[in-house]
């Protein structure tokens, strides 16, 4: 199960420098391009050998003043709902406002764990004036300074100390698949398509959070889980228009799937949105089924799909080796294919290759192609073996593994796909000192 973690407080407090600090990626503000801090909207922090997602509410209100209250409040409410912590920030240098205020109203009732974030708190002056945030009422508070990162250690220890080992999940061996992609593409549809009969169903689990509903199926002889993030949207009208909403939810399913099918549609094409949530999942290792959906409704010509099919991986890059499939939930066209497929997927990302083999194949294909010389001495890959990791894992043992740059890189992980079917399965190549 993931832990997401969400950023609230209001504009200009310093919520994407603490998102940058947490996620150790400083990019996002280095860079001027405008844009660049509205698509690092989310992100996965480590810390302490533990990983949880990291949300920045900021990243989602639109412009002008007097819809930016109501849209901020809203997204707090959200982030309540949905996430499992929530980072509050406020900045020592205004003092408790207003909208600080009615933010702290709604968090004080939650039941989730907030953490209270002084911010800009750089000197001792500063350091007296942040105890007046004490006021507001929360137990957990933090002084600190995002931009140099002076207190972010304890509150990272605090976050993670909420963080639960291990997966107490009744399901391990039944394949989960979630179904993912922007709001109106089909996702309910897809699913209801593919439940329409009823006899396929063996049971409804409510699922492990109180809003992702894990259905049990059997289709082709073979049980798997289907993770419905739709279905619970029509409770809160409210949300209809929030991106926040549909992002948190996507990140939900993600952690808990073992493959994603991905839904696009065939008009418009993959959107900024998917294509991070797509890399999301494919950072998280989970296997990933690429659907076209409305393809009933795309002139076509004779390579239609085929010229489709390479621009979207074109896209997709640099993990791109995976399934695309065509198909009309309206017509129910292929959609049964699109579990056949994930299926698929998911015996190849639970595939375990022979040593033996794995040398055989490996080793002759880094005859074909040496590794280039570096710095005078010829690096060279003695061994290889698969670990027993849950995404397919690689090492390979080697004089200078330092020396192995990504071009390399790259070609070792080409031939272990060419050799090994690993489509739609993001793999994971380690080079160590032999």
């Amino acid at each position: 199960m993931g832990f997401t973690l969400a950023i609230v407080g209001r504009p200009n407090v310093g919520k994407s420098t603490l998102f940058n600090r947490l996620l150790e990626q400083r990019k996002a503000i280095v860079e001027d391009t405008p844009g660049v801090t509205r698509d690092r909207q989310y992100g996965i922090a480590d810390w302490n050998g533990k990983n949880f997602n990291v949300i920045d509410t900021g990243g989602f209100v639109a412009g002008s003043n007097d819809v930016f209250e109501t849209e901020i409040r809203k997204q707090v409410k959200i982030a309540v709902e949905e996430a499992n912590a929530i980072l509050f920030i406020v900045d020592v240098t205004t003092g408790i406002t207003a909208l600080d205020d009615a933010m702290a109203d709604i968090l004080r009732r939650s039941t989730k764990p907030v953490f209270l974030v002084v911010n800009k708190v750089d000197n001792n002056q500063r350091q007296l004036e942040a105890n007046e945030f004490y006021s507001l009422g929360f137990e957990t508070v933090f002084f600190m300074s995002a931009i140099s990162g002076s207190g972010s250690g304890d509150l990272l220890d605090a976050v993670t100390d909420l963080i639960k080992e291990g997966n107490t999940d009744e399901d391990q061996g039944v394949p989960k698949f979630a179904i993912i992609g922007q709001p109106n593409v089909g996702k309910s549809s897809l699913l209801n398509a593919l439940i329409g009969e009823d006899r396929t169903i063996v049971s409804d689990i409510a699922g492990t959070t109180r809003d992702t509903i894990h259905t049990r199926y059997n289709l082709f002889q073979k049980e798997f889980i289907l993770i419905d993030t739709a279905g619970i949207r029509k409770k809160a009208k409210v949300h209809e228009d929030i991106e926040f909403y549909s992002v948190i939810r996507a990140i939900k399913a993600v952690d808990e799937a073992d493959v994603c099918m991905m839904l696009i549609d065939a008009e418009k094409g993959a959107t900024a949105q998917d294509l991070s949530i797509y890399g999301l999942a494919a950072k998280k290792g989970k296997g990933i089924v690429v659907i076209v959906n409305k393809w009933d409704l795309v002139a076509k010509e004779t390579n239609t799909a085929r010229d489709y099919e390479a621009a979207l991986k074109k896209r997709l890059a640099p993990f791109n080796d995976v399934p695309i499939l065509f198909v009309s939930v309206i017509e129910k066209t292929r959609i049964f294919k699109a579990i056949e497929v994930a299926l698929d997927v998911y015996e190849s990302r639970q595939r375990r290759i022979p040593t033996s083999k794995l040398n055989e194949v490996m080793l002759k294909a880094m005859e074909t192609y040496h590794a280039p010389v570096v710095r005078g001495h010829s690096v060279s890959i003695k061994y290889v073996t698969q670990l027993p990791t849950h995404v397919p894992s690689f090492a390979f043992f080697a004089n200078f593994p330092d020396d192995i740059k990504r071009p390399y890189q790259n070609y070792l992980e080409n031939k272990l796909r060419e050799n090994f079917d690993f489509k739609g399965v993001p793999i994971r190549l380690f080079f160590r000192k032999k």
